[in-house]
């Protein structure tokens, strides 16, 4: 019998729904200030600037990609940039978070992390055959000093 108010029903039925204490993921849509949503010219110049500034640390990381740099890192701030206006770039950011996680969790795997130990071992151990048998044959001259 519910004795209180059609609130608390409706929070206790959003708590079911989305499995129990489930922490819940913000709302969508703008996070400007609501002075700046309120006049349509501020909230677009504002959405300008949001996405003039986070295509510019996009860009950059990208840039990082091939260069020194934590290139995926800025791309990935730039994405949060981004996502504090446009809900296109929130429900992107989410999607990644998620399967961040989600490969983490297989990347914790016992079995998954006995194969890449296995993998990274055999590798080694190749890597290393291949440099022993470039000492065996050249030296330890570089390959283009030598003179064969």
């Amino acid at each position: 019998m519910n004795t209180g108010s059609d609130e608390a029903a409706e929070s206790e039925s959003v708590a079911v729904a989305t499995g129990g204490g489930a922490k819940a993921e913000p709302e969508l849509g703008s996070r400007a200030p609501e002075f700046i949503k309120a006049r349509r010219a501020l909230h677009l110049s504002w959405q300008v600037g949001v996405f003039v500034v986070g295509l510019a640390v996009v860009v950059a990381g990208v840039i990082m990609l091939p260069l020194p740099g934590p290139g995926w890192l800025v791309i990935f701030g730039g994405m949060a940039i981004w996502a504090t206006e446009f809900v296109w770039a929130q429900l992107v950011l989410r999607w990644t978070k998620r399967k961040v996680t989600e490969a983490t969790q297989r990347a914790l795997d016992p079995a998954v992390r006995r194969r890449n130990i296995i993998l990274t071992s055999v590798g080694v151990v190749i890597i290393a055959v291949l440099v022993a048998i470039y000492v065996w044959k050249f030296g330890l001259e570089m390959p283009w000093k030598i003179k064969e």
